[in-house]
């Protein structure tokens, strides 16, 4: 392993390529802490160290912006509108036929949707921003009753809130290149790398906060679970069903082609963070309907706004948990559905004469392909489930804080995108060396 290492830093191109990354994600981190204009920086702090972190209404949206969202800085949006975008465009190909003949039309389709994502992110983050700065302004974006907390904005003014506006959605923009650059010239996925530093960076304040809030014994008991569940986690990443293929010999001119072995990799969980982040967002709904619909001073607030408020916004609610499982396995199959096509998998193996052993090519292919598709998915949803519930229960049964960051959406991610550059930077290696980092 430390061979390997000294390796990576003695290739002076990928020793450059990680360089590049390591800085970009360092800038990234310094815009994470500079306030946007006009935002009181004092009250700001005050009102987050009272808090004890991010409410359970921001806690998803904080998560990807790696704290900055509750700072009101140039960051404060972090990847999340991107994230949305890209998901948005995904969802659009099921619906505008438009969409599905760029997917298939190669790199310049492709390029198409890329730019459709770009610009629906700066839609997003001007929506987003504008949401953001309007909650500020109420004092709703902490739970705490300070009044200070109702004073994070020094100035009213409307070219004031502009300006915030449109330096948030800049910042948006900029985080968006910065991902692209390290895509282009870095190591491993830019987008990816930015979301693993946003929530990397939130592990250490988790962790210190449950031992000093809950004693140092239940703090090392956080870390083995910890582990064990990075384990579990890695285990059920890497696993997949794989579906052997065979491909029929064919004659072209005097040369043979064809007639080799391989498999359709099936994993257990395809649908990667996707069904996380859809129910979070669904579960946040209702929830930001009754922020916005507070009584006034002296009023009793409506029915259904304090049942919303009492069952829709405390994680450690049954029936929130229920809820928010629920949906994970739905759109678990929902996503799987859409981004895996048997049908579209089964026409491309008859065209190129390929066939799984047992199976007839065509319609009866698909609907095997489907079989498998529909039962490898049942535990993969309920993992995603779990493993989404676990900082909901931590919150139960310890007591820890909020932020517990061995579960939900944020182990999701570092293991997924952690895997991936390892992988990256092993084939670079075995480029090179003949022998990666990986054994």
């Amino acid at each position: 392993m430390f061979n390997a290492i000294g390796r990576i830093f003695r290739t002076p191109d990928l020793r450059r390529k990680i360089g590049f990354t390591l800085g970009i994600v360092a800038l990234f981190r310094l815009g994470s802490f500079i306030p946007a204009p006009f935002v009181d920086f004092g009250n700001v702090q005050a009102c987050l160290a009272a808090s004890q972190g991010a409410s359970g209404l921001y806690e998803l949206v904080n998560l990807f912006s790696g704290g900055a969202l509750l700072q009101l800085s140039i960051f404060a949006l972090g990847i999340m509108p991107y994230i949305t975008a890209s998901i948005i465009t995904q969802l659009l190909r099921v619906v505008i036929p438009h969409f599905e003949t760029l997917h298939k039309e190669g790199q310049a389709g492709q390029a198409r949707l890329t730019q459709y994502t770009r610009y629906l992110t700066i839609a997003l983050g001007v929506l987003q921003s504008t949401t953001l700065v309007t909650v500020a302004r109420s004092g709703a974006l902490f739970p705490s009753g300070d009044p200070s907390c109702s004073q994070l904005i020094t100035n009213d003014a409307w070219y004031a809130i502009l300006l915030m506006v449109i330096t948030m959605t800049a910042g948006t923009g900029l985080i968006m290149w910065l991902g692209e650059l390290i895509t282009e010239r870095g190591i491993g996925n830019g987008m990816s790398l930015l979301i693993f530093t946003s929530i990397a960076a939130t592990f250490p304040g988790s962790l210190w906060a449950i031992g000093v809030s809950r004693g140092w014994d239940i703090f090392a008991l956080v870390l083995v679970v910890g582990l064990l569940i990075v384990v579990a986690v890695v285990f059920v990443e890497q696993s997949q069903r794989r579906i052997p293929v065979q491909y029929a010999k064919r004659m072209v001119g005097r040369r043979t082609y064809g007639g080799n072995n391989t498999y359709i990799p099936i994993k257990v969980n395809m649908a990667g963070v996707v069904p996380v982040i859809f129910a979070s967002s669904l579960l946040y709904l209702p929830a930001l309907i009754a922020q916005f619909n507070q009584p006034a001073a002296g009023e009793e607030p409506q029915p259904w706004v304090v049942w919303i408020t009492n069952y829709l916004t405390q994680g450690d609610h049954p029936l929130y948990m229920l809820l928010y499982f629920l949906l994970i396995v739905g759109f678990t199959y929902f996503y799987v559905a859409i981004t895996f096509n048997p049908d579209e998998v089964a026409e491309n193996m008859k065209k190129y004469g390929g066939f799984i052993p047992g199976i007839r090519a065509g319609r009866p292919t698909a609907e095997y392909l489907d079989y498998v598709l529909t039962r490898v998915t049942l535990p993969g949803s309920l993992y995603l489930g779990l493993v989404a519930l676990i900082p909901l229960i931590a919150l139960g049964l310890v007591g820890a804080n909020a932020n517990f960051p061995f579960g939900g959406a944020s182990i999701l991610i570092i293991v997924g995108v952690g895997l991936e550059t390892v992988k990256q930077i092993d084939a670079q290696l075995q480029q090179r060396h003949y022998e990666g980092l990986l054994r």
